[in-house]
C-alpha cells in the first residue's frame, strides 16, 4: 500500500514531466470511453483549440484501441493477463506540444509484423501518410482481421511531428512497447 508522501511523489513526478492524464491497467471498452470522455473534458476545461482536442481525443482513442485489441488477442492465453495489466497510456504538455503516449508488454514472436507496420508510417510526411492511407482503405482486409490497420496511420496523420515508437526487451518472452504522438 502506498503512503500519502509517497502519492504526493507521484503527482510531483508527474508534474515535474508535464504529465496530465494518466492511466495504468486493464484496457476495457467502458474504461476507454469514461477516459475518452474525461480526457475531452480536461482538454475543454484548459481551453485548447478544438482541432487540437479532436486530435488529442483521436490519438487518445486510436491509442487505446490498439492496446485493448492486441490484449484481446492474447485472450486465452497463459499470457493474457500479464500483458492486460501492462497498459499505461499519459498526455502530457511541454514546450513541443500535447505528447499522447502508450505502452504495453507485446511478446517477441509478434514484434516483427509490428515494426513492419509501423516502420514505414514514422518517416512520411503529410502527402505520403494521406497517399498511403487512400491506399490502405482500397486494400481488402487480411484474412481473419478484425480491422484494417489504420490505426497507427490516423495517429501519425493527426500528430504535428513524426510518431515514435520504441521497444526495449524484458525478458526472453516479452518486449515493452511504446509510442508516442505530439500534437
Amino acid at each position: 500500500m502506498l503512503m500519502n508522501d509517497s502519492l504526493l511523489d507521484i503527482q510531483n513526478r508527474m508534474r515535474a514531466n508535464g504529465l496530465l492524464i494518466c492511466f495504468s491497467g486493464k484496457f476495457t471498452q467502458a474504461i476507454i470511453e469514461e477516459l475518452g470522455e474525461a480526457v475531452r473534458k480536461y482538454l475543454e476545461m484548459e481551453e485548447s483549440p478544438s482541432n487540437d482536442i479532436f486530435n488529442i481525443f483521436s490519438i487518445f482513442i486510436e491509442q487505446t484501441q490498439n492496446i485493448r485489441n492486441y490484449c484481446t488477442s492474447k485472450e486465452g492465453s497463459d499470457v493474457f493477463e500479464r500483458v492486460a495489466h501492462s497498459c499505461i497510456v499519459t498526455i502530457g504538455k511541454t514546450e513541443a506540444g500535447n505528447i499522447i503516449q502508450c505502452g504495453n508488454l507485446i511478446e517477441e514472436q509478434d514484434i516483427p509484423a509490428l515494426v513492419q507496420r509501423i516502420e514505414p508510417i514514422c518517416h512520411m510526411d503529410r502527402i505520403e501518410l494521406k497517399k498511403y492511407y487512400k491506399q490502405k482503405l482500397r486494400e481488402e482486409l487480411p484474412e481473419g482481421s478484425t480491422s484494417a490497420g489504420m490505426g497507427f496511420i490516423e495517429i501519425a496523420r493527426k500528430s504535428s511531428q513524426p510518431i515514435e515508437y520504441s521497444m526495449f526487451k524484458v525478458d526472453e518472452s516479452f518486449s515493452y512497447f511504446t509510442l508516442q504522438a505530439i500534437v
